[in-house]
């Protein structure tokens, strides 16, 4: 069992009781710390409109929403796309700017390649964006994950609440029937301050 220093607390969030002890391996505060008891809620405020970053959110909402917590995703700026039914079919993925870019079938030419990088430069060649977002694509249907307007359903079914911000909707000058039927409403940031209150909230 990990040990975490004196006075220091690990938040439960739901579950078996998270037992904390001290460096000496003694339970710190002399016993148990007691494991949040309350509904477990979750706030997700999807900002990114490429392929790369609307899975992450939509994965997580999935997973959440899979263990019973209630989950509530703001789609704000760039994020709108994900669920702007004009674009959500078509997000891309570019190696621009991507340091992390590297590509597994690379380790078949030399073993050790899969982990290089790859020139930030290839991102810029013509049809080079297009290439890695078909690549992409075919990666995540091997491993069976739906496309995004699929998984849009799917959080939809599993009653995942999904809220537009009224600011980037306006921005972008888009109508409500733009939207995938999935979200609940056109709201201002204020408005989700107020629905994600006591939850734990990531921003994406």
């Amino acid at each position: 069992m990990r040990t975490v220093p004196d006075g220091f607390i690990i938040p439960g969030f739901g579950g078996s009781a998270t037992r904390v002890t001290s460096t000496a391996g003694e339970p710190a505060g002399g016993g148990e710390a007691a494991a949040y008891s309350g509904p477990r809620k979750l706030a997700l405020i999807c900002s990114k409109g490429n392929l790369d970053m609307a899975y992450p959110g939509l994965i997580l909402g999935n997973a959440a929403a899979g263990e019973g917590v209630e989950v509530h995703m703001f789609f704000t700026f760039w994020g709108l796309d994900i669920v702007n039914t004009k674009t959500n079919d078509n997000l891309k993925f570019t190696m621009l700017g991507n340091t992390a870019m590297h590509m597994a079938e690379l380790g078949y030419l030399r073993p050790g390649l899969e982990h290089k990088s790859m020139p930030q430069l290839m991102g810029q060649m013509p049809g080079m964006t297009a290439m890695a977002t078909k690549m992409m694509k075919k990666q995540m249907a091997d491993l069976e994950i739906p496309d995004v307007p699929e998984f849009l359903d799917l959080l939809a079914a599993a009653g995942v609440h999904m809220y537009a911000c009224k600011l980037s909707f306006d921005m972008m000058e888009m109508i409500e029937a733009d939207l995938h039927p999935g979200v609940e409403a056109v709201i201002s940031a204020a408005d989700f301050i107020e629905i994600s209150e006591g939850a734990q909230t990531l921003f994406i």
